[in-house]
């Protein structure tokens, strides 16, 4: 299938063309949900996903697209939606990110926003802001769900298109959500971590101070430097900042164990066992999210490394990776393993235990 028309922006050149267009496309959206599935090989079902996930680079059918946008809008059937109805829709597509493999979320999600986006064209000005609302909600499940998937160019555009809703909606809350999950994410190998950390900064700013979100991803993004003291002091803020009371988002985006998730990453990294394993048992008790679940695991395994055990420390960061099914294996965990790799000793890193982990890893980046 050729895409390049749409994604460039190109008019077709004739109505028919336009359908033809929209026939592959939803083709392509429906291929995409089986993906994950099946007997394949790893190798040709990351090929195949990547090709099909050029549908998502640049907002998929850009501008310059109108009418293979509303003939896709067409072809579903979908009538518009009351804002009401729009906000359960986020919500789904939440919980579907965290239980589901993140092949399996694309082509749904994908449907919702270039519908969302079409409606905003033609709402009435009193629904636009709300529409706006939703946008840079699923925007952000989209940023999220490419993150999951490794595909970190089509992920920064949907932050930016996340942002600008955001931003236009005119609501300080979700502005700052959108921040502070696009930060979050940009730690999975995403953005060098001290690019993160301009990134929290220019929030706070706009919150005039730090909230409970941005101080999860600062203290996560100071351990990653290395930074220790600094992590454990801004966990510890986190944790009495939270004390007070954090107000959750209308979407669902944010969850208390997201709290312990920060604690439980920057102690494993500092070699704090007692403190990273009260917070690992936290998650693991409340935690619907596979991914919080396989990686407060490779947190364990990241502390066992950081406290010396480095053959113990990557056999069980390996055994979390490899017995996860293979459509499950994200870029998040894979990229939390990788912190694992990264903490070992540059004069151990020849242990044949720390090979085969890099084995491991080399094919769970294959299948993320």
């Amino acid at each position: 299938m050729d895409l390049g028309r749409c994604h460039h922006g190109e008019r077709p050149g004739t109505p028919e063309d336009d359908r033809r267009a929209l026939h592959a496309t939803v083709a392509e959206l429906e291929r995409l949900r089986t993906v994950a599935a099946g007997p394949r090989a790893e190798e040709e079902r990351a090929t195949e996903r990547r090709h099909l996930l050029q549908l998502a680079i640049a907002g998929t059918l850009g501008a310059g697209s109108e009418p293979v946008r509303r003939l896709l809008g067409d072809a579903f059937g979908q009538e518009f939606r009351s804002v009401e109805d729009w906000e359960p829709v986020c919500a789904d597509h939440l919980y579907a990110l965290r239980t589901r493999p993140p092949a399996q979320v694309a082509s749904d999600l994908l449907v919702d926003l270039l519908a969302v986006r079409r409606q905003s064209q033609t709402a009435p000005p009193t629904q636009v802001i709300e529409l706006q609302r939703i946008t840079a909600a699923l925007a952000s499940v989209e940023g999220n769900v490419l993150t999951r998937l490794g595909e970190h160019a089509a992920a920064l555009r949907w932050w930016r298109t996340a942002r600008q809703a955001a931003d236009a909606s005119g609501d300080l809350g979700l502005r700052l959500m959108v921040r502070a999950e696009e930060a979050g994410h940009g730690l999975y190998g995403q953005r060098d971590p001290e690019a993160v950390l301009r990134l929290v900064e220019s929030a706070e700013r706009i919150a005039g101070g730090p909230t409970a979100d941005l101080l999860t991803t600062r203290s996560k993004a100071l351990s990653m430097l290395g930074r220790h003291d600094e992590a454990r002091g801004t966990v510890r803020a986190l944790v009495a900042l939270a004390a007070g009371g954090v107000k959750g988002d209308t979407f669902g985006f944010w969850s208390p164990n997201q709290i312990n998730f920060a604690e439980s990453w920057v102690y494993a990294g500092a070699g704090d066992e007692a403190a990273a394993d009260r917070a690992r048992q936290q998650v693991l008790a409340t935690t619907r999210d596979y991914q919080y679940d396989a990686n407060v695991r490779l947190h364990e395994a990241l502390c066992t490394v950081s406290r010396g055990g480095v053959d113990t420390g990557v056999r069980q960061a390996a055994a979390v990776i490899a017995t996860l099914p293979a459509a499950y294996r994200s870029h998040h965990i894979v990229q939390t393993g990788r912190m694992v790799l990264r903490a070992v000793p540059a004069g151990q890193r020849a242990r044949k235990a720390v090979g085969e982990f890099r084995e491991v890893l080399g094919a769970g980046a294959g299948s993320a």
